[in-house]
């Protein structure tokens, strides 16, 4: 039997059931009031006189009304209860036990604080924007779900994010107090799509659980001018509105000459009120994974020339959907069974220059068969370019794997830092005399910048391999005979003294209770006796007098825990296991090295690079965006901040940036990509940067002409007669006859994105003229003229 299907399963009270049939009586004419209905219709009465009702959707009949003999009336509860919830011809609903209440069907019961408090932070978690609650759209579809739900306005939500914000800051405080160890800090400077300058404040500590925690403590607007001095001023402000400016151990900053005047004066200030353990000389930790950026750098400028050929391939295939296609028949032709695509680098980014040719060798027998059916294909590597390429990808990738390993955010890196250093000069060293001349140069322009920076290792993060209970001392004592066997003795004996001297801080602070680092124990007993009797202060001193004989008992049992620690067997773990937790091994070590347990925490929470704070920026770029600019900087805060509290940083944030703005089937994530490199925070229009360092003009950006973002500076632009230069979004007209004009690595397949961007018409500067062989010269391709 067929059954109506379109009747509208809508659980509300009060809705009109149909009016009955021939059979009813007028008198009873009337409105009903159970939503039961809605699944009955009444279909008279029976030969013994009583009323009896079908199910709309397989028929089955059930009586109801009054019973003509006992007058009692039979309800509808039994409805509800013996045939609506049981009922498989009824279509499926989510039928909440909830909806209904002794038999009849009612609406669910509002909470408007909860509901309220889930759209603040629904808005929070996909930073959506306020007015998200104010759309027509969404309020229609809300107000058919329930109508009695009530959403509020733009502004009322605003509040309302505020109070979530409010609300997860007091836990964030409380959490931060509860510890008994140290707090380390990561900070950096972004500048958003408005211009606007942000600074952004990180802090990492292991928490009550023994679990690293990272927390944005601040995102807020930071007014120009971005020197040292303001910036240092906004931090300790920011310190201090926590009120951990007496728990912090140390910052970790990249290489810029602002920051390091920002750590000098932060530290200046923080010893002032002695804050800083060892008077903060383990106070600043520089970015390794930025360090490491400039190294590699440095030694991929001597084999651009190299990398050409592949490059230029890789280019030409991504360059139009044509090619793209074409290239797949190849792929399919060679029998190259791999969906990874082909990944085209960007040229600030030396981690895309390896998975440009980690893509690119898998594909050579395809690029040689292009090179057959396509006579347009000029570029294809000849044998020995592969070979060179297959060298280099061989030589990048460790820097690759160690970078992704230190940039990690959920586990501690400090004891990673100088293994992975040390694996670095290995490197470096044992290829300063590669019989390839290139990758000898290379590597020779490497090891000139790397002791630049590493020239020493920091021996604040060495301290994180003598607390890794696999490696110790004889670790320190392994890398260094390495390197230089003659100093080896020295500089371990040096790591090794700095350790203890650390040490012996904690042992100061630990012994006496009720005493800070901004306290003497002078200072302490004159001001528990300011208001006593002389019989108090004798007693006082005599207490005092005791409490230093116990603090230097304390200091010899302390000594011998370090021997305790470093007397033990290293445990027997493959350093790459993934599954060694150092932390879980030092919380079951409290009752054994009480002191080094402590240190152990802040020691193990420094984290080795600004990766924290370069994936805040990430979230601002999409809180912050062009399509909306207009938001207030305490409102971005607020956005940014709660939604790292409540749901902490993305996943694996920048370790694989470009990696990931590349689909495994080749295809690009544009958005990914332009707010990657949209987060450099390269600025060549600033003030002062209207000329490179070295006298060369002008950077521009062709995609606005404006010199900011990532460029690519590799070739030249003249400006035509009119002393225009093209820009994707427009012409730049300036006082300079010629620029270094920037271009995107990946412009040669987004080309439809930027020439959507461009208004191709004649008569206009685009035409066919210096511009439009600009054009075609940086990108590839032919702009199309309509």
């Amino acid at each position: 039997m067929d059954h109506p299907k379109s009747n509208p399963l809508v659980l509300v009270d009060d809705l009109a059931s149909e009016t009955r049939g021939p059979s009813e009586s007028a008198t009873t004419n009337k409105k009903e009031v159970s939503n039961v209905w809605n699944f009955f219709t009444k279909v008279g009465k029976d030969k013994d006189g009583i009323e009896k009702a079908a199910c709309k959707y397989c028929g089955n009949n059930y009586k109801v009304g009054k019973n003509p003999i006992t007058k009692n009336n039979y309800g509808t509860s039994h409805l509800s209860r013996r045939h609506v919830n049981v009922c498989r011809s009824i279509p499926n609903i989510d039928m909440d036990m909830n909806l209904y209440q002794e038999g009849k069907f009612g609406t669910r019961r509002i909470n408007q604080k909860i509901h309220r408090k889930l759209l603040a932070r629904a808005i929070i978690k996909h930073s959506l924007p306020y007015n998200f609650v104010e759309y027509e759209g969404i309020r229609e579809w809300i107000k058919d779900i329930n109508p009695n739900v009530d959403m509020k306005c733009r502004n009322t939500t605003v509040l309302d994010v505020e109070k979530e914000y409010m609300k997860e800051m007091d836990k964030v405080k409380q959490s931060m107090s509860r510890i008994p160890n140290r707090i380390c800090l990561t900070s950096d400077v972004w500048t958003a799509v408005t211009s606007e300058g942000y600074i952004c404040l990180t802090t990492h500590f292991v928490d009550e659980n023994w679990k690293l925690t990272s927390k944005i403590l601040n995102f807020c607007r930071m007014k120009p001018p971005h020197t040292g001095v303001e910036l240092e001023s906004v931090v300790f402000d920011c310190l201090k509105q926590w009120g951990i400016e007496k728990k912090i151990f140390s910052i970790t900053l990249d290489n810029a000459s602002a920051n390091n005047i920002l750590q000098d004066i932060l530290e200046s200030h923080l010893c002032v009120h002695r804050n800083l353990l060892c008077n903060g000389e383990f106070f600043h930790v520089r970015c390794c994974a930025h360090t490491l950026n400039l190294i590699v750098q440095d030694g991929l400028k001597v084999v651009d020339k190299a990398l050409h050929s592949i490059r230029e391939s890789v280019k030409y295939v991504k360059s139009s959907d044509r090619r793209t296609l074409k290239f797949k028949e190849c792929v399919s032709d060679a029998g190259i069974n791999i969906s990874i695509g082909l990944r085209l680098d960007v040229t600030t980014r030396w981690n895309s220059t390896y998975l440009m040719l980690e893509s690119a060798i898998k594909y050579k027998k395809a690029f040689e068969i292009l090179k057959v059916v396509d006579r347009n294909y000029k570029n294809c590597p000849s044998s020995e370019e592969w070979n060179r390429g297959e060298k280099m990808c061989q030589f990048l990738e460790p820097f690759y794997e160690i970078t992704n390993m230190m940039s990690g955010s959920s586990y501690p890196t400090s004891n990673l830092y100088f293994m992975q250093i040390w694996k670095i000069q290995l490197i470096i060293e044992e290829n300063l005399l590669n019989e390839d001349v290139t990758l000898r140069e290379m590597t020779l322009n490497m090891k000139d910048k790397s002791q630049k920076y590493w020239k020493e290792y920091s021996i604040g993060l060495a301290f994180g391999a003598i607390l890794d209970p696999r490696l110790k001392v004889d670790f320190i004592t392994y890398c260094y005979k390495k390197l230089d066997p003659l100093t080896c003795g020295e500089k371990t004996k040096k790591v090794l003294e700095k350790f203890k001297r650390l040490f012996k801080e904690y042992v100061k602070n630990l012994s006496i209770p009720g005493v800070s680092l901004s306290q003497s124990p002078t200072e302490s007993i004159s001001m528990s006796q300011s208001n006593t009797e002389g019989r108090k202060l004798k007693r006082s001193r005599i207490i005092s007098d005791f409490k230093m004989y116990q603090n230097e008992s304390k200091s010899i049992v302390g000594k011998n825990e370090i021997d305790a620690y470093l007397g033990e067997p290293t445990i027997d773990d493959d350093e790459d296991n993934e599954d060694f937790d150092v932390l879980k091994y030092w919380k079951t070590s409290e009752k054994k090295f009480p002191i080094l347990f402590i240190m152990a925490r802040d020691v193990l929470s420094i984290p080795i690079t600004t990766v924290a704070s370069e994936s805040a920026f990430s979230k601002g770029g999409r809180v912050l965006s062009k399509y909306r600019s207009s938001i207030l900087p305490d409102h971005v805060q607020m956005l940014i901040c709660t939604q790292n509290w409540l749901h902490g940083f993305f996943e694996n944030p920048s370790d694989e940036v470009v990696g990931d703005i590349f689909g495994h089937d080749g295809i690009i994530d544009e958005s990914k990509l332009l707010e990657d490199v949209e987060n450099s925070s390269v600025d060549p229009a600033a003030a002062g940067l209207q000329v490179a360092s070295d006298g060369k003009p002008k950077i521009l950006d062709i995609l606005d002409c404006t010199g900011s973002r990532d460029v690519d500076t590799s070739k030249v632009v003249k400006a035509d007669a009119d002393g225009c230069i093209l820009g994707a979004s427009g012409p730049w007209v300036g006082p300079i006859p010629q620029g270094f004009c920037g271009l995107f690595g990946p412009v040669g397949f987004s080309h439809k994105r930027l020439f959507g961007h461009v208004g191709f018409s004649n008569p206009s500067p685009y035409g066919p003229g210096p511009n439009h062989e600009n054009w075609a010269n940086l990108t590839g391709l032919t702009p199309p003229i309509l």
